[in-house]
């Protein structure tokens, strides 16, 4: 019978023939996740044996990464803006760059503002749930065409008991016919169709659709900056993500469509990675 330390050090090999995080990492976090306790439970009972079902399960598991499986995918959870959320191969895996979204538009929006914000493309609603846990005057709705991608956000959503937020069934704006916002913000696809990046690591079992925009990657940002006119009241903001080399050409597609104050922002690596811009106000 294999004590912990034994069932990480075998993983640990496994996991090392293969690119990803850490191994040590990603073994800990898988094993946690079986014996469902915290990692630190792993080192403070090193010589605890593991029963032979638990071995069993984790080594399935291990074999899952190995083999390629986002590791979000694999226990179905992943942490955003230190919320735990539930993740699924519906939705994109949330990370640690579109936390620059949240840090944006919270220097946007006051402290005790009862602003009215969308979330295009939400996904699992990693934005919209960041936003509603921090901003609970805000009303916070979540758009994406994917049911099953809405059915996870509503699973966070109840499960943080976040009242201020809702998700509706539609592509980018349509759910929202009528309404005007004062922010609304976005992590939509915007890699290349062509892009052999597609093929590589997690992104081959993550949804294509909120992936992949066209040749350029930019056919959903240019809809979304072109749409947000008519959903913003003035004054409003918008607030896109997109790739590394393509801060040129969002900026000046909202210059294009009327927004000022245009600024292209970087991610924790410096690397340019979201744009907001503003609706002048009549």
């Amino acid at each position: 019978m294999s004590t912990i330390k034994q069932a990480l050090a075998v993983a640990c090999i496994q996991l090392n023939q293969h690119p990803g995080a850490p191994a040590r990492l990603e073994a800990e976090i898988l094993l946690a996740y079986v014996l469902g306790k915290p990692r630190a439970y792993l080192h403070t009972w090193p010589e605890l044996p593991l029963e032979n079902h638990i071995l069993n399960q984790y080594q399935a598991l291990v074999q899952r990464r190995c083999l390629g499986e986002p590791i979000a995918y694999i226990t179905g959870q992943r942490e955003f803006w230190g919320l735990p959320l539930n993740v699924s191969p519906a939705t994109l895996i949330p990370r640690p760059e579109t936390e620059r979204l949240v840090e944006i538009a919270l220097e946007l929006i006051p402290a005790e503002a009862s602003w009215r914000i969308a979330d295009l493309g939400t996904g699992g609603g990693a934005l919209a749930l960041a936003l509603g846990s921090e901003r609970p005057r805000c009303e916070i709705t979540g758009t994406d065409i994917s049911a099953a991608a809405l059915a996870i956000a509503e699973e966070n959503r109840r499960h943080l008991n976040l009242v201020n937020v809702r998700f509706a069934a539609g592509r980018w704006f349509d759910p929202l016919k009528g309404l005007r916002f004062d922010l609304v913000v976005s992590n939509p696809p915007y890699v290349g169709c062509n892009d052999p990046h597609l093929q590589e690591g997690d992104l081959r079992f993550e949804p294509q659709q909120a992936l992949s925009a066209g040749p350029d990657g930019l056919e959903a940002i240019r809809e979304i900056i072109c749409d947000a006119v008519d959903y913003l009241i003035p004054g409003g903001w918008l607030i896109l993500e997109h790739a590394f080399d393509q801060g040129d050409s969002v900026t000046t597609l909202f210059i294009e469509n009327g927004f000022t104050r245009v600024f292209c922002h970087r991610d924790y690596a410096e690397r340019e990675r979201a744009t907001a811009g503003q609706l002048p106000a009549k």
